[in-house]
């Protein structure tokens, strides 16, 4: 009671009876109050009607600038991703509920899981204009994720075929001078806020400061991304991630297609992936020189050093366009991060092939495909 001998005598009274309250009602415990869930009447259908007319009636509300700008793919794919996982999965086809009513349309769940993935929002964010609640929002991202990894991963995240090889060799001989070269390899880092305690030491690096995923990827000239492994512990480095990944197990078991080059006279099987200095010294990385001294190592240097961007901009590019791996994660669960960083390469890889890659809104470039 020393506390309130600060205050004057009737401010005293006035905080002592409001401290004798609180103190009351929680002696009393909340076993007395009665928590009710509170139910809202969102109206999905009006949602839906607004959905269509503002970006997939004819002529929409919002044209194709507005529509590549908030969902960061052309609505021709997006309509193409709607209709599949709609035709081939129950969950995104709409259904009357217990009362009769129609449920979400495909095209509502798959906005709202998109502008989950590409502006990094919070899964709540998409109530007042979709009507979905916080949990839906949540088991539709999981669901849109999975189900685009099962429709077109095997398409959009497959190893390079003979006629790919061949294309790649040709691409890159006369972009970068470098023959025989399949692409670039390098790793990159998703931050993980929500990681657990007990996993922090074990995923972060000193250097980074925060407890991250680490992506291992191959991309060529066009920013396609080849090959992409997910998932290990951001305290590795990048030859601790090599050892992990399976990258050259097509080679290993002899499932890799034979495509050989030849340069100086000399004939090579396999091709080859540009590198940094921590990878080791395989035949299949090319490095650049630490300190080139003659005027062919310093050309050489140049070009490798140029053709190494490719890595780094189709990073840039996949982390600009899809926010929610640009910024430090908020799922608890690794399993989802390893769905959604799959589904966004897949995506990256769908866009890449349409000819056009906005990264940042209405600035875009074009890409020509091989």
């Amino acid at each position: 009671m020393e506390f309130f001998q600060q205050f004057d005598s009737d401010d005293g009274e006035l905080i002592k009876t409001v401290f004798n309250v609180v103190a009351h009602g929680a002696a009393e415990g909340s076993s007395n109050v009665r928590h009710t869930r509170t139910s809202i009447n969102r109206v999905w259908q009006a949602a839906h009607d607004l959905l269509v007319r503002d970006y997939f009636a004819y002529p929409p509300l919002y044209g194709n600038k507005h529509f590549r700008r908030r969902f960061r793919l052309p609505r021709e794919l997006f309509l193409r991703i709607s209709n599949a996982l709609e035709a081939r999965y129950d969950y995104f086809k709409q259904k009357p509920d217990s009362r009769g009513r129609m449920g979400f349309s495909c095209i509502q769940k798959c906005s709202a899981a998109l502008r989950y993935l590409a502006l990094g929002i919070t899964t709540d964010a998409s109530d007042e204009y979709l009507k979905l609640a916080e949990r839906t929002v949540r088991d539709t991202v999981d669901w849109f994720c999975a189900c685009v990894i099962d429709v077109f991963g095997k398409e959009y995240l497959r190893k390079p075929t003979a006629r790919d090889i061949e294309k790649l060799y040709a691409a890159h001989e006369a972009r970068h001078g470098l023959p025989g070269m399949l692409g670039s390899l390098d790793c990159t880092h998703w931050a993980w806020e929500k990681c657990p305690t007990a996993w922090k030491g074990q995923f972060t690096r000193g250097d980074v400061g925060e407890p991250t995923m680490i992506l291992e990827a191959v991309a060529s000239f066009d920013l396609w991304i080849w090959h992409a492994y997910f998932g290990v512990a951001g305290s590795n480095n990048d030859r601790n991630v090599l050892n992990q990944s399976p990258i050259f197990n097509d080679i290993w078991t002899g499932r890799a297609p034979s495509m050989s080059f030849t340069v100086n006279g000399h004939q090579y099987k396999h091709g080859y992936y540009l590198c940094d200095g921590i990878y080791p010294d395989y035949a299949t990385f090319v490095k650049a020189y630490v300190v080139p001294r003659s005027e062919k190592a310093k050309l050489f240097t140049r070009r490798q050093e140029s053709a190494r961007n490719d890595i780094e901009r189709a990073f840039g590019v996949l982390k600009q366009k899809w926010h929610v791996i640009k910024h430090a994660s908020r799922i608890h669960d690794d399993g989802r991060m390893k769905t959604i960083m799959y589904a966004c390469i897949i995506m990256h890889n769908m866009i890449v092939e349409t000819g056009y890659c906005s990264c940042l809104g209405t600035k875009g470039y074009w890409i020509t495909r091989l």
